[in-house]
């Protein structure tokens, strides 16, 4: 016993001098029981109760600490145990045990038995209440056997040598509201300095300007807490702000943030008011910005600034455009009469009132001869050319004035903010007088009686006479004729008769009207047919219906041989074998399937549970494996990140990660685990590759091969010029070797477009995106509804747009609209016409020209995909063998289907039924021949009056004509190309235009 009450005391001695040692608390740590901190005694209950004993000691502020010891080493068999009081969990499901002790060297101890121990147990149970009489051994669990990484000697004791172990255990998952700590000593000489129970959380943050609050870890020592924050004050979410609580307490993983509303911006971890004088518009991660001239911002935190008196701005205008007012009155009016047309032309106003839309309008008044008279408007039928109002040039040109009258011209000058102003405009006026002129033309022709030889005439006077009618001139010709001979006559009154004719003859007339200022226009030619000389007999008749009998055999023996020549043809070219979906399917011979080489593609709508097709097709991949590095973009689903897959003793890889967003329908689940069976089927360097699904774990997952540069279209556009042909082509062709793969399992893609094309750091295109249920109706731009569902118009082969007619066929259609996307670099296919243009213009032969600078070899490509008919179309094998000869012999890409004005192919936007060059007289017969006669006008008043003149307009003039729309712009352009070829042409064979 001496031994034992030597230890006894030299323990307490020794962890006495140890009581001074603070432990600084983590603040990611929550205690919950921490013996250092009490003030009396612990009241611990020890079985038996001689067994550990509670001692007092000071540390350097001689504040009393409780601390527990045990040195029964002279006696075998020891069992003391040492229970604490009842400890509530706090909400955690795990905690963590940090124990502070001293323990005698067995060695160090004179007399020792054998029995001694440096060693003791620790053991926790759990309860809903503390109401816990006894140590009941069995209740317990043991959390550890806990060992000195240090046990003191005498000698230590002499040398005043202190040490101190620190051992921190934990122990969970709990799910009662509390439990006890025990301390089981076997025979060992142990002072217990401290014990201190905790758990970790996530201590509250501000990150993003979202506020995430103290969040408890979870149970498990790999589980993640998802947390949403909320928003500081004024401020909204721009994408959901989440971080993930880790089992350390750290904040990981932060996805998405908050930004300041309007007139609020960024101030550390908050966000302060604008101040006066400073505005913010939306809500966003830009600072204020000083209001802009002519306004101000009087109170603090404005979202817009207030335009000073006088000064207004446009509902439609952004806050940061300067407040303005209405514009000054033009200047220095200039008129220009002729006949009875005037042209006007005037200076800018001097005060455009701080804005650029400076536009103008005319007004029109009729005035009298005399002083005293009140002038009236000009009336409807005055035309102004290019138009009354909202000029932007400075001149127009006034017609169809009445001769010898008194007008007023009023040129008004406007900007964007003259209606807001509620004051009227103000103008220059200028007066003129019009000169004698040419009568308008005749319109009102009647027709009476006609004769084999002869036809009576009758016709009414010219609207606008324009003085006094002289006499009228009537020119009349045959009209296959076409004018090259004619014969004139004249009558000084509105009637007259016409002889001479030949019988049965088709003619056509027109008539004009002379003054004394000369002829008015021809009035629109008036056809009739002259009477037959006689009647034929019957043998005549006869003899005539044999004729035709024989003519009518002979054509029909014509296009007999033409159509067989025809066929003949056809099949020396693209094969002409169906391509209907259903007849593409496997071909049955006796009962058997006849199997090709390849593998066929199988629907995976065609199992009952989606759940049995994935796990067919894909592999399913382990939660742990993937590492979500950040979010890349948002799909229908949920989101779209990057990340890496490590598979045990593999290479981590980098990989794109779709995820199924929270809250998903069976329907939603059914699609998207629709497009990973798709994928997982095929297996080509062109084809987007599926890694594999995760779907035993939440949430479900498709992860992919990583395609650094995007999407094709997006590529292009960022990258517009700079690549060569070969290397275009070379993409052309790993699109059409995917394509051809997919072809050959039976498997049609019915979206292939460039935006479905990914492109990889190797410029390597791979074909993706095989949701195509989801793109069809979850597409709203370019695409057209059917009542199946949406199809994108510019893509798709017209027999899919008009029958849902999908095949291979429908998908070189498609590739053909790739190739033309890719040869001008991202450009949208049939710039800004409408779906339904679109859907008009190809049924009527319409075809996209060939891009800027596109060799024509592969512009004719092009066309031939476009075929109408599907069996012209060639396979997807035919078009990786063509580029790939393209690609062993660049030389033939040397010449530009753009460039060469010559080649009528390079000019497919337009319809090839429009005549060529030497079939117009007029600029206005040729408007009217490409449907774009009501820029008649536009032309006349721009100079352009002869096609000579047409022929040499390049864009900017067309613009400048007054052609604002782009879709009209390009087809005027290109029938200026192909008549500019055809003049090219007929100068090379000798012809003068």
């Amino acid at each position: 016993m001496a031994s034992g009450n030597f230890a006894a005391l030299s323990l307490t001695w020794i962890f006495a001098g140890f009581l001074g040692i603070c432990t600084a608390v983590a603040s990611n740590e929550v205690n919950i029981l921490d013996s250092k901190t009490a003030q009396e005694e612990l009241g611990w209950i020890a079985s038996p109760p001689e067994g550990w004993e509670e001692i007092s000691g000071y540390d350097e502020f001689y504040t009393p600490i409780r601390t527990y010891q045990v040195c029964h080493v002279m006696k075998p068999n020891q069992n003391n145990w040492l229970r604490t009081n009842w400890i509530t969990r706090g909400g955690a499901q795990r905690v963590f045990l940090e124990l502070k002790f001293t323990l005698r060297d067995c060695n160090s101890i004179p007399g020792i038995p054998g029995t001694c121990k440096e060693t003791f147990n620790v053991y926790y149970h759990e309860s809903d209440s503390e109401r816990v009489s006894g140590i009941h051994e069995s209740q317990y669990v043991k959390v550890d056997t806990i060992a000195a990484d240090e046990s003191f000697t005498e000698i230590d004791l002499g040398g005043r040598i202190m040490k101190l172990n620190t051992e921190v255990r934990d122990v969970g998952p709990l799910a009662k509201k509390g439990f006890h700590l025990a301390f089981q000593d076997v025979g060992a000489c142990i002072a217990l300095v401290s014990v201190r129970v905790y758990y970790k959380r996530c201590p509250r943050t501000v990150r993003g300007l979202a506020v995430f609050p103290d969040t408890v870890t979870g149970a498990d020592s790999s589980s993640l807490i998802e947390v949403r924050g909320a928003c500081v004050d004024n401020s909204a979410e721009k994408e959901a702000p989440r971080m993930f609580c880790s089992v350390d307490g750290e904040w990981l993983v932060p996805i998405g943030r908050c930004v300041c509303g309007p007139g609020y911006e960024q101030a550390e971890d908050g966000c302060q008011a604008c101040e006066r004088g400073f505005y913010k518009e939306f809500a966003g991660d830009n600072s204020c910005s000083k209001c802009p001239p002519h306004s101000s911002a009087r109170a603090r935190g404005a979202a817009s600034c207030s335009c000073e008196d006088g000064y207004f701005r446009p509902r439609t205008d952004p806050q940061s455009v300067a407040c303005a007012r209405p514009p000054s009155a033009p200047g220095n009016v200039i008129s220009n009469v002729n006949e009875t047309s005037v042209t006007l032309e005037w200076s800018p106003p001097g005060e455009t009132g701080g804005r650029r839309d400076v536009s103008y309008s005319i007004v029109c008044r009729r005035c009298p001869s005399e002083p005293a008279g009140a002038c009236a408007p000009c009336g409807a039928a005055v035309r102004f050319l290019p138009r009354q109002a909202r000029l932007l040039n400075t001149s127009v040109v006034v017609r169809d004035l009445l001769a010898h009258t008194n007008y007023t011209f009023e040129v008004h000058g406007n900007n964007g903010v003259s209606e807001l102003s509620g004051v009227p405009s103000r103008f220059a006026a200028v007066n003129v007088t019009t000169n004698q002129a040419a009568p308008s033309p005749i319109t009102d022709v009647q027709k009476g009686l006609i004769s084999e030889d002869a036809i009576i005439l009758n016709w009414a006077e010219p609207k606008q006479p324009n003085g006094i009618i002289l006499d009228y001139e009537v020119k009349y010709y045959e009209k296959d004729q076409k004018e090259s001979k004619y014969t004139t006559l004249r009558s000084n009154v509105t009637s007259t008769t016409i002889t001479g004719l030949k019988p049965a003859v088709v003619y056509a007339l027109q008539i004009r009207a002379r003054t004394a200022a000369g002829y008015g226009d021809y009035s629109p030619a008036v056809e009739f047919k002259t009477s037959p000389d006689y009647v034929a007999s019957p043998s005549e008749q006869k003899q005539d219906t044999l004729i035709w009998a024989f003519v009518f055999a002979v054509i029909v023996v014509l296009l007999l041989i033409t159509a067989f020549f025809i066929i003949k043809r056809r099949r020396c070219g693209y094969s002409k074998a169906k391509q209907d979906y259903d007849e593409e399917k496997t071909r049955f011979h006796s009962g058997h399937v006849k199997l090709p080489g390849l593998k066929m593609y199988i629907d995976p709508h065609t199992y009952e549970d989606p759940n049995q097709a994935v796990h067919e097709f894909a592999k399913e991949i382990d939660a742990s494996c993937v590492k979500i590095e950040r979010v890349i973009g948002a799909g229908e689903f949920g989101e779209v990140c990057s990340g890496y897959l490590k598979h045990p003793g593999k290479k981590e890889v980098c990989v794109a990660i779709k995820t199924l967003k929270a809250g998903y329908t069976e329907q939603q689940r059914r699609d998207f685990l629709c497009e990973a069976s798709i994928m997982g089927q095929f297996d080509h360097p062109n084809i987007i590759r599926l890694e594999g699904v995760i779907t035993k774990s939440k949430p479900v997952m498709i992860i992919t091969e990583f395609m650094e540069n995007g999407s094709l279209d997006l590529f292009l556009r960022k990258n517009d010029g700079q690549f060569t042909v070969i290397q275009l082509v070379g993409m052309l062709r790993g699109i059409a070797a995917g394509m051809k793969y997919l072809s050959d399992m039976n498997y049609v893609h019915r979206d292939l477009a460039a935006r479905n094309i990914l492109v990889n750091s190797n410029l390597v295109c791979k074909v993706s995106d095989f949701g195509l249920s989801r793109v069809l109706e979850d597409d709203p731009e370019a695409a057209y509804t059917t009542r199946g569902g949406k199809i994108p118009i510019r893509w798709t082969a017209p027999e899919a747009i008009a029958y849902r007619k999908f095949t291979s066929a429908s998908d070189v259609w498609s590739y053909g609209i790739v190739m033309w996307e890719v040869m001008s670099y991202g450009e949208r296919p049939y710039w800004d016409m409408s779906n339904q243009d679109v859907i008009k213009a190809i049924e009527e032969g319409y075809r996209l020209p060939a891009p800027m600078d596109c060799p024509l070899p592969l512009h004719q490509l092009m066309l031939d995909c476009w075929q109408k008919e599907r069996s012209d179309r060639p396979k997807f094998g035919q078009i990786v063998g063509i580029l790939d000869k393209m690609i062993r012999n660049p030389n033939v890409l040397k010449t530009s289907a753009s460039g060469d004005v010559t080649t009528r192919s390079a000019n497919s936007l337009l319809d090839q039924s429009i005549p060529d060059f030497g079939s117009f007289r007029s600029v206005e017969e040729w408007l009217d021949a490409i449907k774009m006669g009501r820029y008649k006008d536009n032309f006349a008043s721009a100079g352009y009056t002869s096609l000579e003149q047409v022929v040499q307009l390049d864009s900017d003039d067309i613009v400048r004509i007054g052609i604002t729309l782009i879709g009209h712009q390009k087809k005027i352009l290109s029938s200026v190309q192909s008549m500019k070829a055809d003049l090219v042409q007929l100068h090379n064979q000798g012809v003068h235009v």
